[in-house]
């Protein structure tokens, strides 16, 4: 099967099978969210990025293994509003950017900092903080040891530009300066980039517009 990551809200989840990692991408709710769910295959153990909305279709995509863990990439609304029925039925525990942490109205039971480890069985993910788009956001890079990374990106990148940093110009260049340092500089043109909305893509295809965005300021 191939992978598209196209996917549309009410329709079905579209599965990248990496060797030792399998990626579920759903859209729910009405700000047209992604959701992923992370399955190592050497122990099957489940890890969600962004409950964001409609609970039902998440556990349908859960499945009767749950998950172990629930990770929320940054503090907006509509990327939490079916975190607390996600853990009430699965028992997850929740992490996300310390610095977020504090406005998502579910507890966080693990803060985590730029560096951190993440872990969903045998599979490490690293997590990079970027400031911007909110205090506290954070992105989840997956260096599969058979291929390219693969690089969760939250509301901080997408297809076009960074993400939306509300008209304020300091937001803005702290926001384009971390994804520059932090993921454009020691990840290589192949990364495959998953975000919290719409198509995914590469840093390959977004690295020569950097000096578009920042010229454009948005």
């Amino acid at each position: 099967m191939t992978y598209s990551g196209a996917v549309r809200v009410g329709g079905p989840a579209d599965v990248h099978e990496l060797t030792d990692l399998m990626i579920s991408k759903v859209a729910v709710g009405q700000m047209n969210n992604n959701a992923y769910l992370l399955r190592c295959r050497a122990t099957g153990e489940q890890l969600l990025i962004d409950a964001a909305a409609e609970a039902g279709t998440l556990l349908r995509l859960i499945g009767a293994d749950g998950i172990a863990s629930v990770v929320t990439t940054h503090g907006h609304g509509d990327h939490w509003q079916a975190l607390d029925e996600v853990v009430a039925a699965t028992g997850a525990r929740t992490l996300a950017g310390r610095y977020d942490a504090e406005g998502i109205p579910v507890p966080t039971d693990v803060l985590v900092d730029d560096g951190d480890t993440v872990r969903v069985g045998e599979i490490a993910l690293t997590a990079r903080h970027l400031t911007g788009h909110t205090p506290g956001s954070i992105t989840l890079v997956y260096d599969d040891p058979h291929g390219a990374p693969h690089l969760f990106t939250g509301d901080c990148l997408f297809p076009g530009g960074v993400g939306n940093t509300w008209q304020d110009p300091a937001a803005f260049a702290s926001l384009l300066h971390d994804v520059e340092t932090k993921l454009f500089a020691p990840l290589p043109d192949e990364t495959w980039v998953y975000p919290g909305h719409g198509h995914d893509t590469t840093l390959g295809a977004e690295r020569p517009h950097l000096a578009e965005w920042r010229a454009r300021g948005w």
